[in-house]
């Protein structure tokens, strides 16, 4: 059964706000008419079949009014592994072994006891029909409950609408509205039509049992040739995109799902596809900080609680030779100080070649936290990267008030989202 919807008012009261006026600037760019061969802001996983035994039952999530001080007593009791456990978000099939999961059962159970991880991503291939994929949310969400520190889970979705990226609506199996690509949404100018699109989408992922949509996409088309955006966006003018975003996002949190604004600061410009290597932008600091910050300045104003960071790097920008998600500079200085973010910055996944071709699992996941991230999406060795988390605390490298910082963000939206008992 549907809970009550999530307000702003009460992510806003998780630190998801950061009161930044809109800059009044705008960036043009060409035609978005090239043809986009990827297929979302993570990287494919492999198929087969499924190996757990039993499925679980339905679990539904509550939303009941927690103290002020819920989340500082909360992490005043918690282990720092289930803390670091707390800042991954991680395929099923990543945290069980499994080919293809698509049923919550023993070795889930066994595997979250293990890693009891802040959150799963669900894609097509998790999906088998409509009460599989309700008996999956709710079984996964009554077992994270059970163990560690009791903490419900993200149960997250890329759902943005259009033919390339919705797992839910692409899947064949639910029989809800379907959208055109953003750009077409973005070009009617009406921002009533991208609350449309959130509040419709929120709808019914809520109602399956998500909780997080990465969505909506706040990348600036600038560069019409670009292999991985695309018709994804809202258009090639940032004041529309800006606003269109902020619509969105209002309308998710109405609808009851946390909203996640992607890809900072911008994934709009670049040639390359982060999924297979490295990309970067060559646009220098000024026109980055009028144009493709501007959608995120919208969605921080709007207060959305999560900003998924790109692997992109700013030669002219940061100039630090790293991808955003690693760069102190971008998370820290820009995202966190200039912007005023001071909600959950997620990474885009690790799995991508962008990462994987340059720094191990467990590196990679250290420099993210040193950098300022909060939640690690999709290691490609979830193991290795925890263990190497909590080796960074042991040897200094991270502190545990560190630690802490990322998790009381995680926690304040969870408990918004009743995740915490």
């Amino acid at each position: 059964m549907p809970q009550p919807p999530i307000s702003r008012r009460q992510l806003l009261a998780a630190g998801a706000l950061g009161a930044l006026g809109l800059c009044t600037s705008a960036c043009t760019g060409g035609d978005a008419d090239a043809p986009v061969t990827g297929t979302g802001s993570k990287a494919n996983g492999t198929t087969g079949s499924a190996v757990e035994g039993t499925q679980t039952g339905s679990a539904p999530i509550s939303a009941p009014a927690q103290p002020a001080d819920a989340v500082s007593r909360l992490l005043s009791t918690m282990t720092l592994e289930q803390k670091v456990a707390q800042l991954f978000i991680v395929t099923p099939e990543q945290l069980t072994g499994a080919d293809v999961a698509t049923i919550a059962g023993p070795i889930t159970a066994e595997a979250l006891a293990r890693i009891p991880v802040g959150g799963l991503c669900y894609f097509g291939r998790n999906i088998a029909g409509t009460q599989q994929l309700r008996d999956l949310l709710a079984g996964t969400q009554e077992l994270a409950r059970g163990v560690g520190a009791g903490i419900g889970a993200f149960l997250s979705v890329d759902e943005e609408g259009g033919p390339l990226v919705a797992r839910v609506a692409n899947s064949g199996y639910f029989d809800v509205p379907r959208f055109p690509n953003m750009i077409e949404i973005g070009a009617t100018g009406d921002e009533g039509r991208a609350a449309e699109v959130g509040r419709t989408i929120g709808g019914y992922l809520r109602d399956i049992g998500f909780n997080l949509d990465f969505a909506p996409d706040a990348d600036v088309l600038t560069n019409p040739a670009n292999p991985v955006i695309g018709p994804r966006s809202f258009g090639s003018d940032a004041q529309v995109v800006a606003r269109m975003v902020a619509a969105e996002t209002a309308a998710l949190m109405d609808a009851g799902v946390a909203p996640c604004a992607k890809h900072f600061p911008g994934h709009g410009d670049t040639a390359g596809d982060s999924h297979t290597g490295g990309v970067l932008t060559e646009r220098g600091a000024d026109e980055i900080r009028a144009c493709e910050l501007e959608p995120f300045r919208a969605a921080i104003a709007a207060d959305i609680p999560f900003i998924m960071a790109g692997h992109i790097e700013t030669p002219n920008f940061a100039a630090d030779g790293l991808p955003a998600t690693l760069s102190p500079y971008m998370l820290t200085d820009i995202l966190r100080g200039e912007l005023g973010f001071t909600g959950v910055i997620v990474s885009d996944s690790f799995s991508m070649g962008a990462i994987t071709q340059r720094f191990p699992a467990d590196d990679a996941a250290v420099r993210f936290l040193v950098a300022g991230g909060d939640i690690v999406l999709m290691p490609s060795d979830l193991e290795l990267a925890y263990r190497g988390v909590l080796e960074a605390v042991a040897t200094g490298v991270l502190t545990e008030d560190r630690i802490d910082g990322s998790a009381r963000r995680v926690l304040a939206v969870k408990e918004r989202l009743g995740l915490i008992a």
